[in-house]
């Protein structure tokens, strides 16, 4: 006998836990709360007779059981949602512009999921520099810009903040004697901006021996062995290393990530939530 049907919230929160890697930050990209998270994914276990996360005092992770059912989960409420659709109106659509030194490796990934699970929402993404989306974004040209602070605006709300370091292949050998050399995005990139401002504040002498393409083009410039590059931990493939206590380099600043958008309610908005929330758990690690 194979029992009661699955309550699809407990199997959405077992999803968000398992993609957030957190009861707290899966609690908020359901807007509730951590207890009633618990509650739902304890709901679930005991239906399938497993554990499906392994807790510990530090991490989250699935159990075998849990990797396994993941993607089974993803297609059933893919599943329930174009059930849904059949009898929904008409698809909305939801413009996001996400700054090149925001986006992460794991954004496509991420937006192609959500598309998957909810066929009634469109998410559009636009990737460029902070002061061109926020310019669209006035234009009323996109719904939403997921940002840097950028100079001259005071508005946005507060996603997150990450840490920046100095990076480089771990076969690069500083020249002593030579201005440090530099791989960077072009003007106008407010990172590359304040990167310059701390140089010269500490006396640093440098070039710029790699300018242009996006945050992925640096890296790759980086790992090559080009030169030294102001970027997040986690746009860096594995390997990276921080050089800038070893070359008594300014230390960077944790820099803050802004959520600026006029979606108020409904689908868009449920969207933007567990976005953000996403955003949190890469950023965090």
């Amino acid at each position: 006998m194979i029992g009661p049907p699955l309550d699809l919230d407990a199997v959405q929160a077992f999803i968000r836990i398992a993609e957030l890697g957190s009861f707290t930050r899966a609690a908020e990209a359901m807007r509730t709360t951590q207890a009633a998270v618990s509650s739902k994914l304890k709901r679930l276990e005991e239906r399938l007779g497993c554990r499906l996360i392994e807790r510990t005092p530090r991490h989250v992770q699935l159990s075998t059981q849990g990797a396994v059912f993941l993607e089974h989960a993803r297609e059933l409420l893919a599943v329930h949602e174009r059930a849904l659709a059949v009898f929904a109106g008409a698809r909305q659509r939801l413009t996001i512009g996400i700054s090149d030194h925001v986006a992460g490796p794991e954004l496509p990934a991420l937006i192609a999921r959500m598309n998957a699970q909810d066929p009634q929402l469109l998410i559009e993404i636009r990737i460029g520099s902070s002061g061109d989306l926020l310019q669209s974004f006035d234009r009323r040209e996109l719904d939403t810009v997921i940002a840097r602070l950028h100079v001259g605006r005071n508005d946005g709300e507060i996603l997150t903040e990450e840490k920046f370091g100095w990076f480089a292949s771990p076969s690069w050998q500083y020249r002593a004697g030579e201005p440090l050399p530099i791989a960077t995005m072009a003007e106008p990139c407010g990172v590359r901006a304040m990167a310059g401002r701390l140089l010269d504040a500490a006396g640093v002498p440098w070039t710029e021996i790699f300018v242009g393409g996006g945050v992925s083009t640096v890296a790759a410039a980086v790992m090559a062995g080009l030169g030294v590059a102001a970027l997040a931990p986690r746009m860096l493939p594995f390997g990276a290393v921080d050089v800038g206590a070893r070359l008594g380099l300014p230390e960077l600043p944790h820099l803050p990530v802004l959520l600026h958008t006029r979606v108020k309610n409904g689908r868009p908005r449920d969207a933007l939530v567990a976005l953000s929330a996403a955003f949190r758990s890469a950023v965090r690690g």
